[in-house]
């Protein structure tokens, strides 16, 4: 039998959904929905200092009055911790992992720039052990310098070599918090998501996650990362960018702009129907051919109007 389609959307509530937001869980939404699939609903709340009080809930209505409808129980990486300490110790008895003393300004001291995302590529400093009586701040994944290859089904063909181009990376932080790469790559296999769609913002921390599948023996799902809202700036839309919430009262008009944006071509008139009947023209009309092939592209928000391709101020 074919393999039946489980994508999801997974915001962080670090505040509330903006159009980039809406870029992404549309893409996912209707990538999902056009196939027959299912589309979960996770909340990525793994990063307790960033998490904001009370945007969960603002997410989560903001959705429901754009006329989402998500399958299956809602899933809180913060209630998750336990998972992610098995797949942490899981990789320890397997020898995959190693205590690092490092701080951050030890690291910047000593590693050298990547161009991949801007970050830095960990010189691997504590690989061999750590001294007598020192103790682990962080618990890092070992890499090795094996090209990471993968066909993005919007991005093309994606590839790094991990140990030049990361280097070794962070599963838990100094502060204690689980990182990104282990929770949503622990959370995507238990929730058996088969395809991913999301923001091309995190296309460059994709090949760390497929290392990290590798070694705790999991399934890869297939990748799609779409385009990202810009501001006039180049700078992609968020919390830090000043992009303004969504406005329930512009429902249909933001869903149309969020199609036209996909490249579906959506007629300018459906911007005044109900949610209901964007959502059927959007599920019988979607092609994901039509999706520009770009990391990033600007958008006028006072006049509603996409612009051009952006830079690549679009870090992992």
């Amino acid at each position: 039998m074919p393999e039946t389609y489980r994508g999801r959307f997974a915001p962080s509530p670090t505040g509330p959904l903006h159009f980039g937001s809406l870029v992404a869980a549309v893409g996912s939404y209707v990538d999902a929905k056009s196939q027959g699939g299912q589309w979960l609903l996770r909340m990525e709340d793994v990063d307790a200092p960033r998490t904001v009080s009370g945007a969960d809930d603002a997410i989560l209505q903001a959705l429901e009055d754009f006329g989402f409808e998500w399958d299956g129980e809602i899933v809180w990486q913060s209630q998750r911790l336990d998972a992610y300490a098995a797949a942490l110790q899981e990789l320890k008895t397997a020898g995959l992992v190693y205590g690092c003393a490092c701080s951050r300004r030890e690291i910047g001291d000593s590693a050298i720039r990547t161009a991949i995302d801007g970050g830095l590529v960990y010189p691997g400093t504590c690989r061999n052990g750590l001294p007598s009586g020192v103790a682990p701040r962080a618990w890092r994944l070992r890499t090795d310098n094996s090209e990471i290859a993968f066909d993005d089904r919007v991005q093309g063909r994606i590839a790094q070599k991990l140990e030049n181009d990361v280097g070794d990376f962070v599963l838990l932080r100094a502060d204690g918090q689980y990182a990104y790469q282990l929770a949503v790559v622990v959370d995507d296999a238990a929730q058996g998501i088969t395809h991913v769609v999301r923001g091309a913002d995190l296309l460059d921390s994709t090949p760390r996650q497929i290392w990290l599948q590798r070694c705790l023996g999991l399934t890869t799902p297939s990748y799609a990362h779409l385009p990202v809202a810009c501001n006039t700036a180049g700078e992609k839309l968020s919390k830090q960018t000043l992009a303004p919430a969504l406005n329930p009262a512009q429902a249909g008009a933001e869903l149309v702009r969020a199609l036209a944006f996909l490249g579906q071509h959506p007629p300018p008139e459906l911007a005044a129907s109900r949610c209901a009947e964007i959502w059927r023209w959007a599920f019988s009309h979607w092609n994901f051919d039509q999706i520009p092939r770009q990391r990033g592209i600007c958008v006028d928000l006072e006049n509603l109007q996409l612009s051009s391709a952006c830079g690549s101020q679009l870090g992992s």
